[in-house]
């Protein structure tokens, strides 16, 4: 099984794989030369998303692709879908399984900008949580710091709390003036009880975000959902292959600890002929 992502959010998704496939052989391939994708172009980003999973695949050979990406999703499974020989299984924001733990009806979806104001996203709002209050917020700057945490570097907590304020503010609103990001622009809504990890990095900080919450919340992420979805296409995964191995588009050396925390080896530069 191969797991791609710009960065190191994959990480999260590879280890809810681990846990619902002990003995699957794992590959993390992702394309650090480009991070972060939210600043990219959109055609030459998908073009560039095909090339480094085609690269990725060739040399991993797996039985399935996980692109564990909510932007790279976006663009380009169709593209992959049709150029790779294997399954590939997409990641999306867990609105529905938010929407279907939720007491309150008052879900937050914490992503990156790009996620958060994506066609995708509010079509997903509308068929699993159409009767929900949702607070979005864009805190891309929290993958800035799951990034420096995989590097070794412990997070900032002054820049998270900044980053998760709205959010806050929706946990507890602060006076009726408080703006909803959707149409419901109601005086008596209801508290936040409920949050979206909209984007793979975000779990990683989850102890971090927990600790940060004003009240306890639930967390909802793509992993659980991601590894049924796995097994829904791929009837049996590789098991002899050499379990592990990691591939990068630019040399990462200051990740070499922390991919070794998610049982991934020192990484190899992929040819994606840039």
């Amino acid at each position: 099984m191969l797991i791609f992502d710009s960065g190191v959010g994959g990480l999260s998704v590879a280890q809810s794989l681990r846990q619902h496939y002990p003995d699957a052989a794992l590959c993390y391939a992702c394309d650090n030369a480009w991070l972060p994708y939210g600043l990219r172009e959109d055609a030459a980003l998908t073009d560039r998303i095909v090339a480094v999973c085609r690269s990725a695949v060739e040399a991993c050979q797996p039985s399935v692709l996980v692109v564990a990406c909510n932007t790279a999703s976006t663009l380009a499974l169709e593209n992959l879908r049709e150029q790779l020989a294997i399954p590939v299984v997409g990641t999306v924001p867990a609105i529905k399984p938010a929407a279907a733990i939720s007491q309150t009806r008052h879900i937050g979806l914490l992503a990156t900008k790009a996620t958060v104001g994506r066609p995708y996203t509010q079509r997903l709002i509308n068929s699993f949580a159409s009767d929900c209050v949702i607070t979005r917020v864009a805190a891309d700057a929290l993958v800035v710091e799951a990034e420096a945490y995989l590097a070794g570097v412990i997070p900032n907590i002054d820049r998270m709390q900044a980053a998760l304020a709205p959010l806050w503010h929706a946990v507890a609103p602060p006076s009726s003036a408080h703006c909803l990001s959707s149409a419901h622009q109601a005086l008596d809504t209801p508290e936040l009880d409920t949050v979206v990890l909209g984007c793979t990095h975000f779990p990683l900080l989850k102890p971090w975000l927990t600790q940060l919450a004003p009240v306890p919340l639930h967390w909802v992420d793509s992993g659980d959902a991601i590894a049924r979805r796995v097994s829904q296409v791929v009837s049996e995964l590789n098991s002899d292959q050499q379990d592990g191995r990691c591939f990068t588009t630019a040399p990462a050396a200051n990740l070499t600890a922390g991919l070794a925390r998610y049982g991934f080896k020192a990484s190899q530069l992929l040819n994606v002929g840039d």
